[in-house]
């Protein structure tokens, strides 16, 4: 019987998370998805940022709220002919606000991006809450972190060289003199 002991806490454990799902799906509906919304649209208006805030809820309990900066004209087009060109259409990026399946938010960066040109970067995600988590304080910082990404991707050069290490010896751990006994 001692052997199940340990089973048991497991299966208790379990049935917690499961019991967590539920009350995490029930906050995210009746409190953090108005709350959300409210600072977004809030916090947008404080600092004159145009933007569109949606909320896709097509599958229950998988719902998402999008913070998008919308599409424009990349001022880049394709030439076609002589006398057509066609424009490639730039994503400006977006703050996501995303439902898990465990009633958990997940909150990620859309980068922007240009059809046509490369293929987009994958979302930064940024963190994942519990729904009692998500403070206004988390949200101011989160539309910070956003428009500084995609501040960044906007005025892209090589001034930041990337984070790795340069190709070659590490002339650090070579010696500084010769040893003439060597």
């Amino acid at each position: 019987m001692e052997d199940l002991l340990s089973l048991q806490a497991k299966v208790r454990r379990y049935q917690e998370v499961l019991n967590n799902t539920q009350n995490y799906r029930t906050d995210w509906h009746e409190e953090l998805k108005p709350f959300i919304l409210n600072r977004l649209e809030t916090i947008s208006k404080a600092v004159n940022l145009d933007c569109k805030i949606e909320v896709k809820d097509h599958i229950k309990n998988l719902e998402t709220i999008i913070l998008s900066l919308g599409a424009t004209k990349s001022g880049i087009s394709e030439k076609i002919n002589e006398e057509t060109e066609k424009a490639l259409i730039k994503s400006n990026g977006a703050l996501i606000y995303q439902q898990l399946f465990n009633g958990k938010v997940q909150v990620m960066i859309a980068y922007p991006h240009i059809e046509g040109y490369g293929n987009p970067a994958p979302p930064k995600m940024t963190a994942i809450y519990r729904p009692n988590e998500i403070k206004e304080p988390f949200i101011v910082r989160h539309f910070e972190d956003f428009l500084k990404e995609i501040t960044n991707w906007e005025d892209f050069d090589d001034d930041d060289p990337p984070h790795s290490k340069p190709i070659g010896f590490n002339m650090a751990t070579m010696p500084t003199t010769l040893d003439d006994d060597q």
